[in-house]
């Protein structure tokens, strides 16, 4: 109990992920997307949210649940190779997710990703947010395109939307 009391006011009193992540951060990591996805075929999308609604921390509800949640509702799945990547961050709970469509997850290990979450971990408790968000974009980029690289003179159909994502 004394745990999901603290958890309950660590989200209550979380700051706002627009004060973490300014217009220009996003921009930032806007254009790391965008420049990745010129070398891979796959589509990459940021999302954040600074805390969970005060009944879900009650009720339990965990990060990798709200990234499976975002990865539904901001349609990532939504490619036609099946391999759309969502980044996703819970400031709360200091928690990175990354939720991969079943195109790639056969070809990138639970440790691969380990190592992208905590190569941005690094640079997030740092206080270097945007730097360390794209450093994360960065990596899964060079995961996608050893999977599914960019054909040369293949056109850079942009499935979804580059714009991180505020939740």
């Amino acid at each position: 109990m004394a745990g999901t009391l603290k958890r309950l006011f660590t989200h209550l009193f979380t700051a706002d992920a627009r004060g973490v992540f300014p217009t220009s951060a996003m921009e930032r990591i806007a254009a790391a997307i965008d420049v990745g996805e010129t070398c891979h075929a796959g589509e990459v999308c940021f999302a954040v949210e600074s805390s969970l609604h005060w009944r879900d921390v009650l009720r339990g509800v965990q990060a990798r649940a709200r990234a499976e949640d975002a990865f539904a509702r901001l349609r990532v799945w939504d490619t036609a190779a099946n391999n759309g990547v969502l980044v996703y961050l819970l400031l709360a709970d200091h928690r990175i997710e990354i939720v991969a469509d079943r195109g790639l997850a056969p070809f990138v290990s639970a440790e691969q990703w380990r190592r992208v979450c905590e190569l941005m971990e690094g640079r997030l408790r740092a206080g270097e947010h945007a730097d360390g968000v794209v450093a994360g974009i960065e990596a899964v980029g060079d995961l996608l395109a050893e999977h599914f690289p960019q054909e040369p003179g293949a056109p850079d159909e942009d499935e979804l939307p580059d714009q991180p994502v505020f939740l």
